[in-house]
């Protein structure tokens, strides 16, 4: 089984080639030997997912888990509204579970951090009903599944 890490810091931007390299190798990076790779808690290696796809992986895994567990298809009338529900699932999740700041969040799904908040609160809220709960807790589950428990938190 794959498992990702979910990068928390913006990736380093590529700096001029130090004295000694020729002309036609500047913008690599000498060390640069592939992939960039951190090693997860049991040891092995896995590849870093910068937060922006972390966050359009959990979207489509919320959609796809949405359209699953829907008697009716998505595409209906009311398709604005399900989509704004699957969008504040997928910011909820990438906030508790990926640990994800509620900027990065933002700034993946196109949307300001206070509407990240909102979203969040939304979902705290609806999951008073047992089977919207049900349904969170099952996302949230097949998201620590793929990106694993690998401490990628930004925030405790």
């Amino acid at each position: 089984m794959h498992q990702f890490i979910v990068s928390h810091r913006p990736s380093p931007t590529k700096t001029a080639p130090p004295a000694g390299m020729a002309p036609e190798t500047k913008g690599l990076e000498p060390e640069d030997d592939g992939p960039r790779l951190r090693r997860r808690m049991d040891g092995q290696a896995a590849p870093i997912v910068l937060p922006a796809v972390a966050c359009r992986i959990v979207r489509q895994l919320v959609l796809e888990m949405t359209a699953m567990a829907s008697d009716r298809p998505l595409w209906r009338r009311d398709s604005r509204r399900s989509t704004c529900h699957v969008r504040q699932i997928a910011m909820y999740v990438c906030h508790v579970v990926l640990r994800l700041s509620q900027a990065d969040i933002g700034v993946a799904f196109g949307r300001d951090r206070t509407t990240v908040g909102h979203a969040c609160n939304r979902v705290e809220d609806r999951r008073d009903d047992v089977a919207f709960d049900a349904f969170v807790s099952a996302v949230e589950r097949v998201v620590l599944s793929v990106f694993g428990p690998a401490g990628i938190g930004s925030h405790e």
